[in-house]
């Protein structure tokens, strides 16, 4: 399983399915929110309550992120997910303004996130003497192997494990749930279809059989659609 792969489970798993189910407002990105800001018709009937228009409001009022965290945010979302023949990067799909949205919703990610990136930058400045974001390819990714596996990683790095493993699970909820991962991964949404009942290769395997009862229902139900 490739990347991409391993990182499409993360999302569709527990724990990116529970950071989603925290929050209602948390698949929706810093555009889509500005769009339904700036429309005056914004009402219930649109799907938003006046209570969580003003919260959204609220959120996209400030900023949390300097340039320079923002900068960096990128180009480790970038790391975990690069463009590749299907789709684009995570910074494409527009990831960090995902994560900045998601940490100005949900306040518990703040402290992880920027002491997780202070973090990152100290290593960096320790070993090479320049902030992560400055970095050339090899160096970036010499720091993140040393964190993005934590049964290989060193005790001294458990702080930098911890927040990578955020950082993962944040990208990959954010990237998965923009209209650029829908698209990767395949999602038609509810689609309207008609069951034909199980297939008879299928029933003959476990010697069973439909009756003639329930062949005419079928074919009656074929029918009428």
């Amino acid at each position: 399983m490739d990347r991409r792969e391993s990182l499409k489970a993360i999302v569709l798993s527990t724990v990116s399915s529970a950071l989603l189910l925290e929050g209602c407002d948390s698949s929706t990105t810093e555009q889509e929110v500005a769009q339904v800001l700036e429309t005056p018709e914004s009402s219930p009937a649109d799907g938003r309550m006046p209570e969580e228009i003003a919260r959204l409001e609220e959120v996209t009022s400030r900023k949390f992120f300097t340039d320079e965290e923002v900068a960096t945010i990128t180009v480790l979302s970038d790391i975990i997910i690069p463009a590749d023949e299907v789709s684009g990067s995570a910074s494409e799909a527009g990831v960090p303004d995902f994560i900045e949205f998601i940490v100005k919703d949900k306040p518990e990610f703040q402290t992880p996130m920027r002491s997780g990136l202070k973090w990152l930058d100290i290593q960096s400045l320790n070993q090479y003497e320049k902030p992560f974001r400055d970095l050339n390819e090899g160096q970036r990714l010499e720091i993140v192997d040393a964190i993005a596996y934590p049964e290989r990683a060193a005790p001294e790095m458990k702080k930098g494990v911890a927040f990578f493993s955020l950082m993962r699970n944040l990208t990959a909820t954010g990237f998965f749930t923009s209209e650029m991962g829908v698209e990767d991964i395949g999602y038609l949404g509810n689609r309207p279809n008609q069951w034909k009942g199980v297939p008879e290769e299928v029933l003959r395997q476990h010697n069973l059989a439909y009756t003639e009862k329930e062949l005419r229902e079928c074919v009656t139900f074929d029918r009428n659609v």
